[in-house]
């Protein structure tokens, strides 16, 4: 079973994600995308597991932080050239394991997740 996880290490979410990994003996990688940047292909796969509008994290202090014609008639192109732009607009952590995506935390999902792999 392969585990990688995506995120960014300041984050709570984040933290308490890989903290539960790490509690179940989950071996895992964790990619930081503002230390290791962000592939395009990963985003693609994971708009492609999840839909771009579950990827996309309005709540964000990022997205708050875009200019009102960035956040004006968001569409799927545009949301996912932010989301490569600006990689913290993607709601963490996300979760890959084996190729099946999950995003966000949740303790019950994650053990689905890395007891099917």
């Amino acid at each position: 079973m392969t585990v990688t996880i995506y995120g960014i290490k300041t984050c709570d979410t984040v933290r308490k994600a890989r903290a539960w990994l790490e509690a179940k003996g989950v071996e895992h990688r964790f990619v930081d995308f503002r230390v290791d940047g962000l592939d395009p292909r990963s985003l693609a796969r994971w708009k492609g597991a999840v839909g771009w509008e579950k990827l996309l994290n309005k709540a964000s202090t990022t997205f708050k932080g875009l200019s009102d014609a960035d956040r004006a008639g968001l569409d799927e192109k545009k949301a996912l050239a932010l989301m490569q732009a600006h990689p913290t607009l993607i709601k963490r952590p996300v979760l890959d394991v084996d190729g099946a995506v999950t995003v966000g935390f949740k303790p019950d999902i994650y053990e689905q997740a890395v007891s099917a792999g």
